[in-house]
């Protein structure tokens, strides 16, 4: 609802400087016209604070770092650049519309994007997606499409080549999330690596069977149900979001984070379907095939992005179990993504078990 003028707008603990925001907004081309009469906070990204702005007739979402990290943000000049680039390619996504580096506004980095019809899954489906097993067979299909068209891209032309630092990629990749995870026991001792099971033995493989067949592409960096948003209008994605952890890498790594997002028979226990229900969704083979149809990419190598999906994805998620050992977290919550980093280390295990 429009903002009543003896009512201001909130601006949640200081992450939107109203009147600098407003004289920012009223300068540029955008959307909508006059001051901004509502807002709301959305769900965000791994860290960032995102909200839902109201001007005129229009909307925008705005997107910035969290109020503790102030003044110019690479991971938001990182995020507008990929937005960028994306203009021009079919991967679904939310247009930018326009992006600030001026801490002077708001205190931060932030960009303004259009705002995307549907969901993101997770838990109960909505719409025809809980009711019609044709919709989910198709979202099978549709994060398929998204990973090719991704795939696709050619890096130089899109101004994309200097986004990170790619040069053997492959073969980092292991000692790259074994850094990462001791680096949490020497920041928070309490924390022993050692509890995330198959770890090392998974590394070993990783390493010992690097694949023959490479590619260096962009990859979204934490593709899956969560940070994509499908439309309730049509069996399709409206866009992927979240774009703060993209880099240069092995375009199969996004597939294979899919891949651990799925759920099949046969797989370790312990762990529920991401959405509910279930039934009808394409098998992970399937996927696999409608992706090397749509790319002709070789996917006889899959088994090692799949593992170091798993493996990557474990890790992260244990900086969290880290985090709840040095109380910055809940332990009920610790515990849970634990489970859930245990549960990745054993299927990528089985993976290479064959």
């Amino acid at each position: 609802m429009p903002n009543d003028s003896a009512s201001p707008l909130d601006d949640f603990k200081g992450a939107l400087n109203w009147p600098n925001l407003n004289d920012w907004i009223a300068a540029q081309d955008l959307p909508g016209a006059g001051a901004v009469t509502a807002v709301q906070k959305l769900r965000g990204g791994i860290q960032n604070q995102v909200f839902l702005l109201q001007r005129g007739e229009a909307q925008m979402v705005l997107r910035r770092p969290p109020v503790s990290k102030p003044g110019v943000s690479k991971t938001m000049q990182r995020e507008t650049k990929v937005l960028h680039a994306l203009a021009a390619t079919g991967v679904p996504h939310p247009k930018l519309y326009a992006s600030c580096d001026d801490p002077e506004v708001i205190g931060a980095s932030f960009y303004l994007m259009e705002p995307l019809e549907g969901f993101a899954p997770g838990g109960a489906l909505k719409g025809n997606y809980a009711t019609n097993p044709e919709w989910r067979r198709a979202m099978g299909e549709a994060f398929v499409q998204a990973a090719a068209a991704l795939a696709a891209i050619d890096i130089s032309a899109a101004g994309l080549a200097d986004l990170s630092k790619p040069a053997d990629w492959h073969a980092r990749q292991v000692s790259r999330w074994r850094e990462q995870l001791e680096g949490y026991a020497t920041a928070m001792p309490a924390y022993n690596p050692a509890e995330l099971p198959f770890f090392d033995e998974i590394g070993r493989w990783l390493s010992d069977n690097l694949p023959a067949g490479r590619c260096i592409g962009l990859t979204h960096g934490d593709f899956q149900f969560a940070n994509v948003m499908f439309s309730l209008e049509a069996p399709r994605i409206s866009g992927v979001i979240d774009w703060e952890l993209a880099s240069l890498g092995d375009p199969l790594l996004d597939l294979g984070w899919v891949l651990t997002s799925w759920t099949e028979p046969g797989d370790p226990e312990g762990r529920k379907p991401v959405v509910q229900p279930w039934e009808d969704f394409l098998p992970r083979a399937e996927l696999i095939r409608r992706y090397g149809e749509r790319t002709g990419r070789d996917m006889a190598e899959m088994d090692w992005f799949f593992a170091l999906a798993c493996y990557k994805l474990a890790c992260l998620l244990e900086g969290t179990v880290a985090a709840s050992k040095a109380g910055k977290v809940a332990a009920d919550i610790g515990a849970h993504v634990h489970n859930y980093a245990s549960w990745l280390t054993a299927k990528a295990r089985q993976i290479i078990g064959g």
